[in-house]
């Protein structure tokens, strides 16, 4: 088994960029509880919605009226069951192949292959073959997103089984698919194989797994550039998290509930911390922060928006913002956009993003708009220091209106202070030994979140 040790730079980063210059204009309207957008390699884009239907739309943002695929009397609804994924195979255009995640009427993960009419595009045949059924303890944490990834497999981000606090143990337990990333090849086997390149085939733990130590992994995505996975895991009361791996990368383990991001949650009997994989971006979601539930996203990789090329766009259910990491791991969100309770982003096939709202039913295309907040030239140069701190942290050349909030990672707010000049100088001699959350705020909402490490 393969591991990645927590390198000290993941833990020190301190590259500053505030909210990029993004905006939400309406692509598509009409939809209930939409929850994965996706494309088939041409121009269309297909929507599901949470109740069991798919539809379709086109490259003009037309909706078709009959849906592609309506499975609403084979599932339980409600919460966060449905029909929660959708996937083509690579080879659609000539198979007509696609899969679906989806909870059955007994609240079960179910994942299944469906074929597209021989007549109709638009239209696919109204049976299936189940491919894999997960039993699930509980009605929450079921994950949602399935991709084929570069390799050709497909993988399935599987959630913790629910409840809190993964009782049952799922997240470290390699014999148990709960709380893992999937792996597994659908052109082989009956109903499927397991790659043998797939880390605990052959040894001790379920020949399906890909990678362990997940809460709810139930969005992901691949950088259609150069493969590597981002997985986007909700947490439970403090941190939601940001993963990044190269696709090749087997045997991870990301710690839940061990650790709950880089936070200690549960960590008695864990394996040594050093074989744990720590995120490459996080944020808080304490109580009293405006963040619940990480909704993960995409590297924008279309050719509309230079600006965007090569970062990581995702957003937080609650927050009505888009959030953005740079290459280096910085992460930022943007002041508040149209809609709200984000549940879904995806790329059409020139790589635009889009992203779905459960307020209003809405498909929004992300843009690059004027800017919402300070000049580019102003935001490169702050900077924070020095990072380990010990008595004093010091932020200078903020030369525009701006405040700095510090929290714990239990989302305990420690500081809370406007810049007052040039450079502003934080007494962190109170702090103890650990990881904190530095937000600076300017005066249009948006923030720029860095992790501090006090000595």
């Amino acid at each position: 088994m393969k591991t990645t040790l927590l390198t000290t730079i993941l833990f020190l980063f301190f590259n500053h960029s505030f909210a990029q210059t993004l905006g939400l204009t309406s692509f598509a309207t009409g939809f209930s509880d939409p929850v994965e957008i996706v494309n088939a390699g041409d121009s269309r884009l297909f929507v599901v919605q949470q109740s069991g239907q798919i539809k379709i739309v086109s490259a003009t943002g037309v909706v078709t009226a009959t849906p592609f695929l309506n499975i609403a009397s084979l599932i339980s609804v409600g919460g966060e069951r449905g029909l929660l994924g959708l996937a083509f195979h690579p080879n659609y255009a000539t198979n007509g192949f696609f899969y679906v995640n989806y909870t059955n009427t007994d609240g079960n993960t179910v994942i299944a292959r469906y074929s597209v009419s021989t007549t109709n595009p638009n239209l696919a045949q109204t049976t299936g073959t189940i491919l894999l059924t997960i039993n699930q303890p509980f009605s929450n944490h079921n994950g949602g997103t399935i991709k084929f990834g570069p390799d050709g497999y497909l993988y399935i981000g599987m959630g913790d089984g629910g409840s809190g606090g993964d009782p049952q143990g799922h997240g470290q337990n390699k014999n148990s698919l709960l709380g893992k990333m999937l792996r597994i090849d659908v052109n082989s086997g009956t109903p499927y194989a397991s790659p043998s390149t797939n880390p605990y085939v052959g040894v001790d733990g379920a020949d399906e797994i890909w990678s362990i130590g997940l809460r709810n992994p139930w969005k992901f995505s691949f950088d259609s550039l150069n493969g590597d996975l981002w997985i986007a895991d909700v947490g439970q009361n403090a941190v939601e998290e940001i993963n990044k791996e190269s696709g090749t990368t087997a045997g991870l383990n990301y710690g839940w509930k061990c650790y709950e991001g880089s936070a200690p949650y549960a960590t008695t009997g864990c394996a040594p911390m050093n074989t744990m994989t720590f995120p490459y971006a996080e944020y808080s979601s304490a109580s009293g922060s405006p963040y619940c539930s990480i909704t993960g996203g995409y590297v924008y990789r279309g050719s509309t928006y230079p600006a965007m090329q090569g970062k990581y766009f995702f957003a937080d259910y609650c927050s009505n913002k888009i959030g953005k990491v740079e290459l280096d791991g910085a992460l930022t969100f943007s002041s508040e956009m149209l809609g709200g309770a984000y549940t879904s982003f995806g790329v059409d096939l020139n790589g635009e993003i889009y992203v779905a709202s459960a307020d209003n039913g809405v498909i929004y295309k992300l843009v690059d708009t004027n800017p919402l907040s300070v000049g580019d030239t102003e935001l490169n140069s702050f900077k924070m220091y020095p990072n380990p701190a010990q008595d004093v942290l010091y932020l200078s050349n903020i030369n525009f209106p701006a405040s700095i909030t510090i929290y714990d990672m239990t989302g305990k707010l420690l500081v809370d202070t406007k810049v007052q000049s040039n450079e502003t100088a934080i007494n962190t001699s109170g702090f103890g030994s650990g990881i904190y959350m530095v937000n600076v705020t300017d005066n249009v909402g948006g923030i720029s979140t860095s992790k501090l490490a006090v000595k």
